[in-house]
């Protein structure tokens, strides 16, 4: 029989690539997820199950029963909406992932791929970032994302439960949401670009971050829930590797570019992914160049 996996958030972002690549595997996968991001029909597989529900809701155990794996997508994201709705957010991201992982020990999991954030570093004066770092968040989001590392570490020591934490950094690619007021740069540039209108950067654009492809990041959570190196609560970084500024991004797409007041967040990011070669065996297979020249062919900017 194939083994059951339980993405929560899998009819999100991330989330819906990592059911891709399960259902690849031959794994029974299983989707739980509120639709609070909206119902996009690209991110659902016909071969996984998709179940509406909250996994703060005490039934959510009874759909581990029986699972090998629970990936951890579910989330509020995005530090401005963090900032605006602390408590909202804090609930969902904390409380909710400690929820998730007691209905994991209760549906007796084998383990728990936590999705976390680079965020969680905050300012750092040395780059890259290496994860024997002290987490120094600046905002709501890194704070609550670190805050659910603590909780998974934990259960990993006091339940039977292996556990593991990734830091994502910047991730992008296809079925990314361009829309709204909290969409990553790369979605809000590909909008300006469709548009015709100036492409908006937040401060003088001399911010740097770790841009890394979605497929990377789904194969990541795959190597964590298969990798016998690890269970016992590690944070691993998974970014690229390679750092650019906000300004060369914006080049990629071209166009006008006007500058508004910057925004509350770390100024620079760049993953020392080395951890993550060692105890997973990965590495970032797509380059941003390669990842943004696929995102504007699939909008049909060229």
């Amino acid at each position: 029989m194939s083994k059951k996996a339980i993405v929560t958030g899998g009819a999100g972002f991330i989330g819906s690539h990592i059911v891709e690549q399960l259902v690849e595997r031959g794994y029974d996968v299983h989707s739980v997820d509120t639709y609070v991001g909206g119902r996009y029909e690209d991110r659902f597989n016909p071969a996984a199950t998709y179940h509406e529900l909250d996994v703060r809701d005490t039934s959510f155990a009874d759909i581990c029963e029986g699972a090998d794996v629970v990936f951890h997508t579910a989330a509020l994201p995005r530090v401005p909406y963090s900032i605006e709705h602390p408590r909202e957010t804090a609930d969902a991201n904390v409380m909710g992932t400690v929820a998730a992982l007691t209905s994991a020990v209760q549906g007796k999991v084998r383990r728990f791929v936590y999705s976390s954030s680079g965020s969680s570093y905050g300012n750092q004066t040395v780059m890259p970032l290496v994860e024997t770092m002290p987490a120094h968040p600046v905002n709501p989001y890194g704070a609550q994302k670190y805050a659910g590392e603590v909780f998974a570490n934990l259960w990993s020591s006091v339940y039977p439960l292996e556990t593991v934490s990734l830091r994502y950094f910047n991730v992008y690619g296809p079925r990314l949401d361009p829309n709204g007021p909290y969409a990553l740069a790369i979605g809000r540039f590909l909008n300006a670009r469709k548009n015709n209108t100036p492409i908006t950067i937040y401060g003088d654009g001399t911010v740097t971050r770790d841009f890394t492809h979605v497929r990377d990041v789904a194969r990541a959570n795959i190597l964590a829930a298969e990798s016998e190196k690890v269970g016992k609560g590690e944070t691993i970084n998974i970014g690229a590797g390679r750092n650019v500024t906000i300004n060369y991004l914006a080049s990629l797409f071209g166009g006008e570019v006007v500058y508004e007041a910057p925004r509350i967040e770390a100024h620079d990011s760049l993953a020392d992914n080395t951890k993550a070669k060692e105890l997973l065996g990965w590495t970032s297979e797509t380059s941003l160049e390669e990842g943004i020249l696929e995102l504007q062919q699939l909008h049909g900017l060229v």
